[in-house]
């Protein structure tokens, strides 16, 4: 492209979606703008465990994952707050990666082809009239500068300033249920089966482990804002007070080699329903709406969701269909195939809030297995 041209795609945030919908785009060679604040490889808040749907879709854009050895998973082991637990087969099963490999693994093939990444770069606003203008600042000159688009999506996880700028409709809602939550990462060394994914339940949340690259496990939970409140804001007396009542959780951590100094850690996580496409701006992975980490499928529909947008805007920048057409076009496809997944895991949501009911809900389980693969199955993809 030449300098005064504008580029075909701009797309903010460069975690999964972002990086995947770039290195489509790229590969129907059209112009890509990447804006990403950090700078790569760097950790991110996440379960890092991946459902196999996607395993294909990755390799297509580039990742030897056959070549990585990483953990697969095929094995679900729930408990209650009581420490009771189930135990059940995942018929399509994942695989565990972290955020930190795995995102600069993609931000490696997007430079590699040639996609203009911007990082340590924030996206201040964007402008629509025919083209959309994008403010953005470097960290380290804090100078605004300016760029141009054909079109534009937004792929900046659960919580930007733009969300704040643009005055979403989630932002205003106040369901505690699906609202304010705070999510806590950390890496591990511990004895876990490779093979299995726990989810751990505990008061108002939900803790989650599985094995990543290098034999490290991801230690992740999520739970209320007015759980850590509770605590004096201390995420050890948290945990010794709330986690720690399921006896499993508690052997987990004090049986582990903590790998970080102090967690990663992210506040205002929110489940409400998003717009999808906000200012002609098409929203992607977490950005367009977010299942709950009970499903463990996020990632997976983060991708997806890459593909969906890089099939209509493919469509809109050749002049197949208008610009309304392909925002109804990227909605009408999202919502089948993500709006009922999405609805499961409110529904789970709402089951593990409750201490007493995620008590009777894993020895409901164990009389009922059944029952367990009904919601699998609705909580997953096939192949895409």
């Amino acid at each position: 492209m030449k300098a005064d041209e504008p580029y075909d795609v701009a797309i903010i945030g460069g975690g999964l979606a972002g990086l995947a919908l770039s290195i489509q785009l790229v590969n129907k060679n059209y112009s890509v703008a990447l804006f990403e604040r950090e700078r790569y490889p760097f950790h991110k808040v996440c379960g890092e465990y991946i459902s196999m749907e996607s395993w294909d879709f990755l390799q297509s854009l580039g990742l030897p994952l056959r070549d990585m050895n990483l953990p697969k998973v095929d094995t679900l082991y729930l408990t209650a707050p009581n420490g009771k637990s189930f135990t059940t087969y995942l018929p399509l099963g994942g695989f565990g990666i972290s955020r930190y490999a795995i995102d600069n693994l993609l931000s490696k093939i997007a430079k590699e082809k040639g996609i203009h990444l911007f990082e340590e770069s924030k996206v201040e606003n964007v402008n629509f009239d025919q083209n959309f203008s994008i403010s953005y600042s470097s960290h380290k000159t804090r100078e605004v500068q300016q760029t141009e688009s054909l079109a534009c999506c937004s792929a900046f996880g659960k919580r930007s300033n733009l969300d704040v700028k643009w005055k979403r409709s989630f932002l205003s809602e106040n369901n505690s249920r699906i609202n304010n939550y705070v999510a806590v990462k950390y890496h591990v060394r511990t004895k876990w089966p490779a093979n299995v994914i726990g989810l751990h339940n505990f008061k108002d949340g939900y803790c989650g482990i599985s094995q990543i690259e290098d034999g490290q496990y991801c230690l992740c939970y999520l739970t209320t804002a007015d759980n850590l409140k509770r605590s004096g804001n201390s995420i050890e007396k948290m945990q010794d007070e709330i986690l720690f009542k399921n006896p499993v959780l508690k052997k987990i951590f004090s049986s582990s080699e903590f790998l970080f100094q102090t967690p990663l850690t992210i506040s205002q996580v929110s489940f409400s329903k998003k717009t999808l496409v906000e200012n002609n701006i098409l929203m992607i992975g977490d950005a367009a709406g977010m299942i709950t980490p009970l499903c463990g499928n996020g990632m997976s529909m983060a991708l997806h969701s890459s593909k969906l947008a890089a099939y209509c805007i493919d469509l809109f920048l050749k002049n197949a269909i208008t610009r309304e057409q392909m925002e109804l076009q990227y909605q009408q496809q999202w919502n089948h195939q993500f709006s009922k997944r999405i609805m499961m895991g409110r529904r789970l949501q709402s089951v593990f809030g409750s201490e007493l009911v995620s008590n009777l809900f894993v020895s409901g389980l164990n009389l009922f297995p059944f029952l367990a693969k009904g919601i699998i199955r609705k909580t997953h993809g096939k192949p895409f």
